[in-house]
């Protein structure tokens, strides 16, 4: 199944246009015709059918024959990751945890964070990418980057983890998580938290984590998160 996406789509509607560029893949890549049906999402949870009533390759029309609203999930998986240095790796996570089923990611910028700056229109892209690839019809939330202080001051009420490399005693992430319950988890940059901000993480909630045995990159411990928090809601 190809997957398109529009957020304007609403339950109800009845007709629909896309776009000049979406237009010519259908007609042009694609090689759609009048009478194909092609599936599309408003990234809300509705997963709309659509046959193709004009395949113009600047302009493809359609008429919406079916409408399914998929249920969101039981629980909501925050993660709050410091920007990576190479920003393709930062795109690569969004990307995967997109596949995998987060809700929301929030860049947080930390003392050692070595990216201050994100071009949030192009990681937008890349999040509306995987979410069509991987055939998920709820756009995760992308919120702009906040300094780790303003992200821990606001008023969490989902379980509070937090991962870092200092050496003491932490809780096995998987072993924390409860089914069917929110998750919020702090992972910070290639030169982790420092002790103060490990410390006022603390103060608010956070729970120390550990994904493993092993040092991962920012982008990987997030991806690691992210999927015990998927396996544990899903039974597996």
């Amino acid at each position: 199944m190809q997957l398109f996406y529009n957020t304007a789509l609403n339950d109800g509607d009845n007709l629909f246009s896309f776009d000049k560029i979406e237009s010519k893949h259908i007609v042009k890549v694609l090689r759609k015709k009048e009478g194909d049906k092609l599936h599309i999402t408003n990234g809300r949870g509705h997963l709309f059918t659509a046959e193709i009533l004009i395949a113009n390759s600047t302009q493809c029309k359609a008429s919406i024959i079916a409408t399914e609203k998929r249920h969101p999930k039981m629980y909501r998986l925050h993660l709050a990751v410091a920007p990576t240095k190479s920003a393709d790796r930062f795109e690569w996570f969004l990307e995967k945890v997109t596949e995998i089923g987060v809700h929301e990611i929030t860049p947080i910028l930390c003392d050692r964070s070595e990216r201050k700056t994100l071009k949030m229109e192009r990681l937008q892209k890349v999040i509306m990418s995987a979410m069509k690839q991987s055939l998920r019809t709820y756009l995760p939330k992308l919120n702009e980057p906040v300094s780790f202080a303003e992200f821990i001051a606001q008023d969490h009420k989902e379980l509070l983890f937090i991962g870092h490399c200092e050496d003491e005693e932490k809780f096995n992430l998987k072993r924390c998580i409860t089914a069917d319950k929110d998750v919020t988890v702090l992972i910070g940059p290639e030169g982790d938290f420092t002790k103060k901000e490990i410390k006022e993480a603390y103060e608010k909630g956070f729970l120390p984590i550990t994904l493993g045995e092993s040092r991962l990159r920012t982008e990987t411990a997030a991806i690691v998160a992210a999927t015990a928090v998927e396996l544990i809601n899903s039974g597996s």
